[in-house]
């Protein structure tokens, strides 16, 4: 049976309004020109044009962070502890075993802007696709960020996970989740509004915050949910190896069978 593989993952790029403008990458391009100089200046007497075409290798520079592009934000992203007070692990000590795992979509994208999704509402979605969770089961959200991407009101665009609906799921064995927004959470222009009516801390980075009783994994800045089923696939998200760090990129790809 052909199997079909879609791609989840955004391309890092220095014009598209993906991250607040501080957070944004810059990647500076250098052409074969630029290479074959490089190889000049390593073999004495060599002149450029004795390289094929005049031409050397092209590479990139880049100023990046480990939260550019689609990856996958480790426990210590979001706190020094998880599981109730145990050192939370780093993006190099994410089990390989979370990362290529069934996966589930829960579709949220009749939500509005600056929603946050509720234990319920997870529930209900379940429901409505006939899917009962299993441990270690990859839950992505498809919310109405998703078709916003490239647009300059992407990062304020699609609804976000409450600390309820993250622990529905982290109770039931789910480790790693994922969302087409630029946070799992609500985007932080909704968040800035119910604080300031509230002066209630917690509810900033709630979803994010119920990693300290549960340590997970999920996935930010996804694409092309609208593209998969319910259930019946498998998702594959290993993240780059960083020593240490809080998030690794990576090219999470939906894999199923076609009929």
């Amino acid at each position: 049976m052909p199997r079909r593989l879609v791609d989840l993952s955004i391309a890092i790029d220095n014009d598209t309004p993906a991250d607040p403008p501080p957070m944004r990458p810059a990647i500076n391009y250098r052409d074969h020109a630029a290479g074959a100089q490089d190889i000049v200046g390593m073999f004495a007497g060599l002149k450029a044009e004795d390289l094929p075409d005049g031409e050397g290798w092209a590479i990139e520079e880049m100023r990046i962070t480990t939260h550019n592009g689609t990856h996958l934000d480790a426990p210590w992203h979001y706190h020094s502890t998880m599981d109730g007070g145990k050192r939370a692990i780093t993006i190099d000590e994410v089990p390989l075993d979370w990362c290529y795992r069934p996966g589930v979509k829960l579709d949220f994208r009749h939500l509005p802007d600056g929603h946050v999704v509720s234990a319920a509402e997870v529930e209900q979605e379940l429901a409505r696709i006939g899917h009962v969770l299993q441990p270690l089961d990859i839950v992505v959200v498809n919310t109405a960020a998703g078709a916003a991407y490239g647009r300059p009101d992407y990062l304020g665009r699609g609804c976000g996970m409450g600390r309820e609906a993250t622990l529905y799921l982290l109770e039931r064995g789910v480790r790693v989740t994922g969302t087409d927004g630029w946070s799992w959470d609500a985007p932080f222009s909704a968040t800035l509004q119910r604080y300031h009516q509230t002066q209630d801390a917690s509810l900033i980075w709630e979803g994010h915050k119920a990693g300290r009783d549960i340590g997970y994994c999920h996935l930010e800045k996804l694409a092309n949910l609208d593209q998969l089923p319910a259930t019946g696939f498998e998702i594959s998200c290993f993240p780059v190896k960083i020593k240490a760090a809080s998030a690794g990129w990576t090219r999470a790809v939906a894999i199923f069978d076609e009929a």
